[in-house]
């Protein structure tokens, strides 16, 4: 079957109707486009384990607050799509912002607990649009499975929560972050680095990695875990710390205490350029 480039909700729905009548397995990789390897990565999976792979293009209005990059945001539907034709996918669905809000939204999902803190702390309105938009898409293209990088951890978590609280039918299957050789984690806004800036981005992995061997080794005090985490990567110039934050995996809530599942995530600029990293860290790795 040739890939099929739906820029409507009515000809997605048209062109998945009798795929949802047969019964077959379809799944979704939500993306906002400018894909690179870790997006590729994703779309490989959900090719291998779905009947047929599904991915939207959409960068989303209204998850960026005021001053974020919403206009500079990459966008690369040609490329975009010579990779997903590649790959086998069998929908893109790249909807206009008209399309996806003819009108004023007056109708969002929020969630309580879970954005408090990471980057609902300094972006609060961020999670109710990636609710919101998610919701629609699942609506829109009702797959059986969605597949996420654990890059993005608060978003998985935050949606795993939606889709429970609200009984949404489709399963949030999580892939791993997929890194440069250095360690960098992939990113669409990796671009925006200038050389000098994508070399001290490697701090980032550096701290993160050092953190978890601390752990490993029987330092689970949370405040002097962060303090020199953030003196690792405070020794490059032209940085900015947003947060440092060491979290349990349910609420994503502060531990005083690394003594359970926890997440040690991070969100740092770089000049403009606001990078997120994050690693889990599971019952093995404890003392």
């Amino acid at each position: 079957m040739a890939m099929k480039v739906c820029n409507t909700i009515r000809q997605t729905r048209e062109f998945l109707r009798a795929i949802h009548e047969g019964g077959k397995i379809l799944g979704l990789v939500p993306t906002m486009g400018a894909l690179h390897e870790g997006h590729l990565s994703l779309i490989r999976r959900c090719r291998a384990e779905c009947d047929l792979a599904a991915v939207s293009i959409f960068v989303n209005p209204t998850q960026f607050g005021p001053s974020e990059d919403l206009d500079s945001y990459p966008r690369t539907l040609d490329a975009d799509s010579e990779h997903c034709r590649r790959l086998g996918v069998d929908l893109i669905f790249a909807p206009t912002d008209k399309e996806m809000y003819p009108s004023a939204n007056l109708t969002w999902i929020n969630l309580d607990k879970l954005t408090e803190h990471l980057c609902g702390a300094a972006r609060p309105l961020h999670f109710r649009g990636v609710c919101t938009v998610l919701a629609k898409l699942f609506n829109i293209i009702r797959p059986d499975i969605a597949y996420f990088g654990q890059k993005d951890a608060q978003q998985l978590a935050v949606l795993r929560r939606m889709v429970a609280d609200l009984n949404v039918p489709v399963e949030i299957r999580t892939c791993p972050t997929i890194r440069e050789p250095d360690g960098l984690a992939l990113s669409s806004r990796n671009q925006y680095l200038t050389a000098d800036q994508r070399r001290q981005a490697t701090c980032l992995h550096r701290a993160l990695s050092w953190a978890r061997e601390m752990i490993a080794a029987g330092q689970t005090d949370s405040a002097p875990l962060i303090q020199t985490m953030q003196e690792i990567i405070a020794a490059s110039p032209d940085v900015r710390i947003d947060y440092i934050s060491i979290v349990d995996n349910d609420l994503l809530q502060p531990l005083s205490r690394v003594d359970r599942p926890a997440l040690i995530a991070l969100a740092v600029f770089f000049g403009n350029v606001r990078l997120i990293d994050n690693i889990d860290i599971t019952p093995h790795t404890l003392k």
